[in-house]
């Protein structure tokens, strides 16, 4: 989780991440922003990211993003 904390910080500093769970639907990350986290989220952590990983409810807080690539590690999606 560091590590995805770490990210996230690079993108934007100024978010607490611990509470916000809107960063999709609050608008907090543009278009450029969430590109770029998914191919930082990619390399980092050695996934792949595919269409159906790539919706709000996986991005719109630090923690549903861990969730995310918890179960892609696990086989699990």
């Amino acid at each position: 989780m560091e590590e995805l904390l770490e990210i996230l910080n690079d993108l934007n500093p100024d978010v607490d991440y611990e509470t916000e769970e809107r960063l999709i639907d609050g608008k907090v990350y543009d278009s450029f922003k969430i590109i770029t986290l998914i191919s930082m989220i990619s390399d980092t952590f050695d996934i792949e990211l595919g269409p159906e990983h790539l919706i709000p409810e996986n991005f719109n807080s630090a923690k549903a993003m861990w969730e995310m690539i918890q179960r892609i590690q696990e086989g699990e999606e």
